[in-house]
């Protein structure tokens, strides 16, 4: 069963760095390692070029963004299963990917697992994914498409990541394949990658453009749902910004609002 392992990257060499770095390593694993760079001006393609026998594949060329990026991995990829693993992001050094790559024998769409989160401060956690996520969970959430092996073909059969999107294709991708085409899924409860919070889906700037996104695309796939959708969020926004009021926050700080779990 062949893995292909993608990294797009534009622009970001000491990312590029760590992430190859934390791949390569894994060799007898016995995957296929694809890099796609978007013609990047730095020191990206040099660092490629070091590391050029140990990738299968690498263009450097320019692109439409990040999805058309992961669309040329995927049209060159050839394995069963493909694992996105971005530039700055790496697989931890303690993991032993041919042990997971056997897991993917039990033969799901989506087999996904926890996720590393490493915060610019330094300091970092786990973050546990539910074994059966629902629509309510998409509504807030996502599946980490760097701890996320998914099927070649059912992304081929879904028409690509969308590139009219610019930053919630995967996430729309995990919603459509788990709420309406019935993709059989498996959570394993282990963590083998890391996620660092600093690409643009992270960027505070890009917030309110993935939930246009998210809202547009809910609104034109899931319309029977979509008012029980924008009336979630609304609330869940009251609730946010009753929570960080100053006076809810004086009388939790005194100790009179312990029973309220905001």
């Amino acid at each position: 069963m062949k893995l292909s392992i993608i990294t797009i990257n534009f622009n970001n060499a000491a990312g590029l760095q760590k992430t190859i770095e934390s791949i390569v390593c894994q060799r007898n694993a016995g995957f296929e390692y694809i890099v796609i760079d978007g013609s990047s001006t730095d020191s990206s393609v040099d660092i490629i070029k070091k590391q050029a026998d140990r990738i299968t594949y690498w263009v450097s060329e320019p692109d439409t963004g990040i999805y058309n990026a992961m669309n040329k991995g995927i049209r060159k990829a050839t394995g069963e299963y493909l694992l996105f693993v971005n530039s700055g992001d790496t697989i931890m050094g303690n993991t032993d990917l041919s042990s997971i790559i056997e897991k993917l024998a039990s033969g799901e769409d989506i087999i996904y697992y926890n996720l590393e989160i490493a915060e610019t401060n330094g300091n970092a956690y786990i973050k546990t994914y539910p074994d059966n996520p629902d629509f309510k969970y998409f509504a807030e959430d996502t599946l980490p498409h760097t701890a996320s092996f998914i099927k070649r073909k059912r992304l081929i059969d879904y028409g690509y990541y969308s590139e009219e999107k610019k930053i919630a294709s995967d996430w729309a991708f995990f919603i459509d394949a788990i709420c309406s085409l019935n993709c059989k899924y498996k959570h394993i409860n282990q963590c083998f990658s890391t996620f660092y919070i600093d690409g643009i889906s992270s960027d505070f700037q890009n917030r309110k453009l993935l939930e246009k996104e998210r809202d547009m695309h809910i609104a034109l796939t899931y319309p029977l749902y979509n008012t029980i959708y924008k009336d979630w969020m609304e609330k869940k926004q009251e609730l946010y910004k009753l929570k960080k009021s100053v006076s809810v926050q004086f009388l939790k700080k005194i100790g009179l609002l312990k029973w309220l779990k905001l």
